[in-house]
């Protein structure tokens, strides 16, 4: 879809003109706003992902929640682009892993527990690119998470689904096509704003 692409293309060339600053400071400002959600309070099992290049930090609040003894799942990326799912038991439990011509991923090191162990997650963290009014995410455009989302549906499981953003990337209008589903809310540094739940 031509306005998705040329929509990534700004939005990752803004993020590539973030000061140093602004990217060290995200992770914590992230975590404090997103660990006042109710939801991730009560949580017993999260999926999340580990934050690369200049997404906003997500390594302290995937510490915050071990620690308060949710089961953190983070995704393993398979070969055909779906996600698998491994725990998170600590900083030492991530693996670096590159697969050509994509960027170095910290992956999950221990067991995998398939595609369907998101299926158990109370909440959902997901990556994106930019949000609009309407919930309605844009991510990379590599579909991984679209296929969750999709299994998640199929499965009948209704986890709160958040997306975790830089304050300027909840936007005006994003393109959605017929497949994509809307969040229940997005977590920036200054805040939460969420979105109607179906």
């Amino acid at each position: 879809m031509p306005e998705k692409r040329e929509l990534r293309r700004e939005l990752l060339s803004r993020r590539r003109q973030l000061e140093s600053g602004e990217l060290s400071g995200s992770g914590a400002a992230l975590a404090a706003q997103a660990l006042l959600l109710p939801e991730l309070a009560e949580a017993r099992t999260v999926a999340a992902y580990v934050s690369v290049g200049t997404e906003p930090g997500t390594a302290e609040l995937l510490e915050t929640l071990r620690l308060r003894g949710t089961l953190v799942l983070l995704p393993v990326l398979l070969p055909d682009d779906d996600l698998d799912w491994g725990p998170y038991t600590g900083p030492g439990s991530l693996a670096a892993v590159r697969r050509a011509g994509r960027m170095e991923l910290a992956e999950p090191a221990g067991p995998r527990l398939g595609p369907d162990a998101v299926t158990e997650a109370d909440v959902v963290l997901l990556p994106g690119l930019a949000v609009d009014g309407r919930g309605m995410r844009l991510g990379r455009g590599g579909g991984s998470y679209d296929r969750v989302l999709a299994r998640l549906e199929r499965a009948g499981a209704r986890p709160a689904l958040v997306v975790l953003l830089y304050d300027t990337e909840v936007v005006a209008r994003v393109p959605a096509e017929a497949h994509d589903r809307p969040v229940h809310a997005v977590v920036t540094p200054t805040g939460v704003r969420r979105f109607a739940r179906p």
